[in-house]
């Protein structure tokens, strides 16, 4: 079969290039750097698909994945996975008085002062909004409600300077525990969500636990 013949049969199998003999060692190195940049397109788009384009953090499908594969390995390995829900308090009255790239930037210093107080193995993601979430795996109920408390310190430490203004910062926290029920997202995710309903109702700027879960009363 001649070099034609065999490309376009190689081609029509599923392949993405192919060099035929004898080859021209200049046109081979052509054709590598040719495949080294769409490698690099590559992976950069899949980044960019990964990472909430704003606060740099992974964004909520990101997130979700992951909790998902780490429930899964939990399960496994018989281990509990910590959940964090955190809001940004007051955010809409951020947007209504300073303007929304003030809350642009509210939300991007939250996201960092949030993403400095985790552990190295710890994941954060922007759940929604100003809603953001934590996943902490091999936490206990006082782990991951210590973890939370840090982060809520971390991010109410002081004001965020924009255009001659300080603008306060705090944010509420809800937490729950994988085990006994909340072997899904869905459910752990539920836990959690009610934690912060209680932060929210219980004044703001404070860490709920969620407690409904026997083992988690044991702690």
């Amino acid at each position: 079969m001649d070099g034609k013949g065999s490309y376009l049969e190689g081609m029509d199998a599923g392949a993405d290039d192919l060099i035929t003999k004898p080859f021209d060692e200049e046109h081979l190195a052509a054709r590598l750097r040719v495949a080294e940049r769409i490698l690099a397109l590559h992976e950069k788009l899949r980044a960019e698909a990964a990472y909430d384009r704003l606060t740099g953090i992974w964004n909520r499908a990101a997130i979700m994945d992951y909790l998902q594969r780490e429930l899964a390995r939990a399960a496994r390995q018989n281990f509990r996975i910590g959940l964090i829900l955190a809001d940004l308090d007051h955010f809409k009255r951020v947007n209504d008085t300073y303007g929304h790239p003030a809350g642009d930037k509210v939300l991007q210093e939250a996201a960092g002062r949030m993403k400095a107080a985790l552990r190295p193995y710890d994941r954060i993601g922007r759940y929604g909004g100003e809603e953001f979430l934590i996943v902490a795996s091999g936490c206990d109920g006082s782990e991951a409600t210590a973890l939370a408390e840090r982060i809520r310190i971390s991010i109410g430490q002081e004001a965020v300077s924009w255009s001659s203004q300080e603008i306060p910062m705090t944010s509420s926290l809800g937490v729950a525990i994988s085990g006994n029920g909340r072997e899904d997202t869905a459910a752990l995710i539920a836990a959690a969500d009610e934690a912060l309903y209680r932060a929210k109702n219980g004044g703001r700027n404070r860490v709920e636990f969620n407690l409904e879960n026997a083992s988690q009363r044991q702690l």
